[in-house]
C-alpha cells in the first residue's frame, strides 16, 4: 500500500461528516466541534490506492472528505465483490468496528481525501454526545437497508433494474451533501466496478447502459450521467430513497443552555 500524503485541515473548514449529519439534525456548536475533534489529519489517496486491506489492522475508521471509495471482498472462488460505494460525508470502516482486523478492503475509486477516526476517539464521542451516537447509529442502519435493497435486486431483478437502482441510489446519496436537488453526476466507476457491485459481467454492464440510453432512461456525456425521467426510473426499478430522511424524533433533546 502506498503511503498517503498527510496535510492539515484548512482553518475553519467543516468536515463533510458534519455537513452530512446536519442534513438530518440541527447540530449544536459543541456537537460540530466534537465531530471535528475526533478526526485526525487529512490524507490524500490516489485512484486505485488501498486505504486498508482485508485482514489489515482495523484501528481506525475514516471520514470521506472528497472523492469516492468502495469496500470489497475477494471470494475464494476468485474475482471481487464490491459491497458498497462511499462518498463525501460517509464514516467508513464501520463493518470492521467489532474486530481488530478489517473484514473488507477499502479502495479509492477516484483521488480522495479522508481523515482517520481512531476507535477510541469514536468511543469518547459516544460517551460525551448521546445525540450524535444515536444519529450515527440511525445513519448506519439506513445504509444497511440500502445495501439490503441492492442485494435483493441482485437476486430478484433484471440487469437493467439492478443498474437503475444503483444509479438512483448514488444520486440520492449525493443529494444529501450537494446542497440541493441534482439530476446528474460524474460517475468515476468503471464498467468492471459496476459489474462487481451488481453481479454482472463488464460486457453485460456495457450492453445494459446502452439499452438504458436507447430507451431514454439515462443520458451520458463522458463520465457524466443524467437521469432523464426519475419518476419513471423509480417506478421501473422499485427504488426507495433511504438517504433523504432519517428519523430523529426519538433522539434526546439538546441540553438546556447549549448553543445551537
Amino acid at each position: 500500500m502506498v503511503d498517503a500524503m498527510m496535510f492539515s485541515s484548512p482553518a475553519g473548514t467543516q468536515s463533510a461528516l458534519s455537513i452530512r449529519l446536519a442534513h438530518y439534525l440541527s447540530l449544536t456548536v459543541e456537537e460540530v466541534a466534537a465531530l471535528e475533534a475526533m478526526q485526525g489529519p487529512r490524507r490524500r489517496l490516489i485512484a486505485g490506492e488501498v486505504l486498508i486491506a482485508t485482514d489489515g489492522a482495523a484501528e481506525s475508521l475514516f471520514v470521506v472528505q472528497q472523492g469516492w471509495l468502495h469496500s470489497s471482498t475477494r471470494p475464494r472462488t476468485g474475482g471481487r465483490q464490491i459491497l458498497g460505494f462511499h462518498y463525501p460525508g460517509d464514516l467508513i470502516g464501520t463493518e470492521s468496528i467489532a474486530w481488530a482486523r478489517a473484514a473488507t478492503a477499502l479502495t479509492a475509486v477516484s483521488d480522495c481525501i479522508v481523515t482517520d477516526v481512531p476507535k477510541a476517539a469514536l468511543g469518547e464521542l459516544f460517551a460525551q454526545h448521546g445525540r450524535l451516537a444515536g444519529l450515527l447509529y440511525a445513519v448506519a442502519a439506513a445504509e444497511g437497508v440500502a445495501m439490503s435493497d441492492r442485494l435483493t435486486a441482485m437476486g430478484r431483478m433484471t440487469a437493467m433494474q439492478r443498474l437503475a437502482m444503483l444509479l438512483l441510489d448514488i444520486m440520492a446519496r449525493l443529494r444529501v451533501t450537494a446542497g440541493g436537488v441534482i439530476d446528474s453526476f460524474d460517475l468515476p466507476l468503471t464498467q468492471a466496478d459496476l459489474g462487481d457491485a451488481l453481479g454482472l459481467t463488464k460486457v453485460h454492464v456495457n450492453r445494459t447502459l446502452r439499452a438504458m440510453e436507447a430507451e431514454g432512461m439515462i443520458a451520458r456525456t463522458g463520465r457524466r450521467v443524467r437521469i432523464c425521467d426519475e419518476a419513471a426510473l423509480i417506478a421501473f426499478s422499485g427504488f426507495v430513497d433511504r438517504h433523504a430522511v432519517v428519523a430523529t424524533d426519538w433522539l434526546p433533546p439538546r441540553a438546556l443552555g447549549v448553543a445551537a
